[in-house]
């Protein structure tokens, strides 16, 4: 650990979508916490650019992240790279570096059960979930606190209406695509991915489409039903949909399940391409109200998620709401950031993360259950 008040030094691994437009700017907003001093990327175009646009040194601009790893220079990672990151992640540790990792951790259960060997001891590795970090959602769990907490739950209920990225990065002004990724690694990276995906669902597509919609996106729902109630006991409900014949590759999903003490919970993630604007509603009602949180297209930094608390008031309902400007990308950051210096646990870490991996195997196996898909990997018994 370095001392509390100290930039740290950070080297980041991955330079799509949400580092350019996120992770990056706010790391160069809070130079009073971090230093980038390491980029690496499978383009060498995009890791020359952004290397321009931050300072970082040439000999510091990478297209092979493991050896960013292993060259050390920094006193953490960021993991923004595409697919698992068990392997990034299992090498950062060995190195002694602490890890702030994008969703997904992992793809297997044999993979988390790596990392939690390796991060034994003081918390080494965050799991990027930032909505945890959001001060709504500080504040529906403070509110929930006083209510007497998770045993006063009566259900949760969510709703995703994910917009196509297009919709949502409009105001980006992104440039195009590169097109000087080595191929050949490519196609390694993508072999491996599947590798993985055999070992965690087995080869069933539908299986295999459910389970990365899972680790990917709704994996911040079941991060938010950690924080709030537990992670869920039972999956009993899964189904998956497509807009029209034609529709999305993506299908829609429908989950529900019990929570711990009796509470129930439902799922709908909604692939809606066309849709004009991005929205998350997660509500959890409660014998005297509820609590709304209403969250806006995750790249729209300082974007207020809004809290709406309804309640008994006079004899009759009132509703109050609560918004912030503070950004729930940079809370996590400071997190990440004290976790380095001082050693704060993050709201999640390894076990938690392989608690949604596993969650995400429940899901499958249930839908195999359902359908008749053919499950295999550790699904079949998580």
């Amino acid at each position: 650990m370095t001392e509390p008040n100290k930039r740290i030094r950070i080297a980041v691994a991955g330079l799509g979508i949400i580092a350019r437009t996120v992770h990056l700017p706010l790391l160069q907003r809070r130079s009073d916490l971090f230093e980038i001093v390491a980029l690496a990327d499978l383009s060498p175009s995009r890791v020359t650019e952004l290397g321009e646009r931050y300072g970082v040194e040439p000999a510091r601009r990478y297209t092979d992240a493991a050896r960013m790893v292993t060259d050390g220079g920094c006193d953490g990672v960021l993991l923004a790279t595409s697919g698992s990151h068990g392997e990034l992640a299992a090498s950062a540790l060995r190195a002694g570096l602490p890890v702030l990792c994008e969703k997904p951790l992992t793809y297997t259960l044999a993979e988390t059960a790596r990392l939690a060997e390796l991060g034994a001891g003081t918390p080494a590795l965050m799991v990027g979930y930032m909505k945890q970090y959001d001060p709504a959602v500080t504040e529906a769990a403070r509110l929930l606190a006083e209510l007497g907490g998770a045993e006063r739950v009566h259900a949760v209920e969510v709703t995703v209406l994910h917009a196509g990225g297009d919709r949502q990065l409009r105001f980006a002004n992104l440039p195009p695509a590169t097109g000087d990724v080595p191929a050949e690694e490519a196609a390694r990276l993508s072999a491996a991915d599947r590798e993985l995906l055999d070992a965690a669902v087995g080869a069933d597509p539908g299986a295999r489409t459910l389970y990365q919609i899972l680790i990917n996106s709704v994996s911040h729902d079941l991060s938010l039903l950690r924080l709030f109630t537990g992670a869920p006991t039972t999956v009993e409900h899964v189904a998956t949909w497509p807009l029209t014949p034609d529709g999305p590759i993506e299908p829609s999903v429908e989950i529900s399940g019990q929570l711990p003490g009796g509470a129930r919970y439902g799922i709908r993630w909604l692939n809606l391409p066309d849709s004009p604007a991005y929205r998350e509603t997660v509500t959890l009602h409660h014998a005297r109200g509820s609590l709304e949180l209403v969250f806006p297209s995750p790249y729209l930094l300082n974007a207020p998620t809004t809290l709406t608390v309804v309640d008994e008031h006079g004899g009759g309902e009132r509703r109050a709401a609560y918004r912030s400007v503070i950004e729930a990308f940079e809370q996590e950051l400071v997190a990440f950031h004290a976790m380095v210096t001082a050693g704060a646990a993050p709201l999640t870490g390894i076990a938690e993360g392989a608690a949604d991996v596993r969650t995400s195997q429940q899901v499958v196996r249930r839908y195999g259950e359902l359908t008749g898909a053919a499950i295999g990997g550790e699904a079949a018994s998580s």
